[in-house]
């Protein structure tokens, strides 16, 4: 599954994992994306958006 949004293009972004000794080693942030039907051009199709995305009502679901 690819971790993008299909309404803001929102993906994978990468960081440090920081011990407590400081220690640092890279990681990544998932974006929190979920399976949808949702309402494109009057056609109902499944796509994967963020939960930002469907909490400020950025895409009409069907």
């Amino acid at each position: 599954m690819s971790r993008v949004c299909s309404i803001c293009n929102k993906g994978q972004a990468s960081g440090n994992n920081v011990s407590h000794s400081n220690r640092k080693t890279r990681r990544t942030f998932k974006a929190n994306v979920q399976k949808v039907k949702i309402v494109n051009d009057g056609k109902v199709e499944t796509a994967y958006v963020c939960a930002r995305c469907l909490k400020s009502d950025k895409v009409e679901r069907a």
